[in-house]
């Protein structure tokens, strides 16, 4: 009998699959997203030295002020306002998106959309 490999397991393959692609530099770095349960991270990378120059989540106190609850599509685009304004205050304004192997709908495009509309191009 054939086994179904848990959702889990197709996320991170496809995002093995998505990060042989893409990689950040110094002038267009990656922005890399990560959704559990209750929180979303988001990260600007800089693949050729391995650094992360910028970083929120919905964990963060400021984040969750703001926020009623942290796993809805409301925190994901709030949270994608907060990223933008951090990398444009560190200069960054052209990133490569990276959905870490989620589809791209629900909190992910909310993040994306969000980020795009506080200033950063992708």
């Amino acid at each position: 009998m054939v086994s179904k490999k848990s959702r889990t397991e197709v996320r991170v393959d496809k995002h093995r699959r998505i990060r042989s692609r893409l990689s950040g530099t110094a002038q267009c770095p990656r922005l890399a997203v990560f959704r559990s349960n209750n929180h979303m991270y988001a990260q600007i990378i800089d693949d050729t030295v391995g650094n992360t120059l910028v970083s929120a989540s919905t964990l963060q106190k400021e984040v969750k002020a703001e926020c009623e609850k942290t796993n809805n599509v409301d925190a994901a685009a709030h949270l994608g306002t907060v990223i933008a304004k951090k990398a444009l205050d560190k200069g960054i304004k052209t990133v490569v998106f990276d959905r870490g192997g989620f589809i791209y709908q629900g909190k992910v495009k909310a993040l994306a959309d969000a980020a795009r509309e506080a200033g950063l191009e992708f």
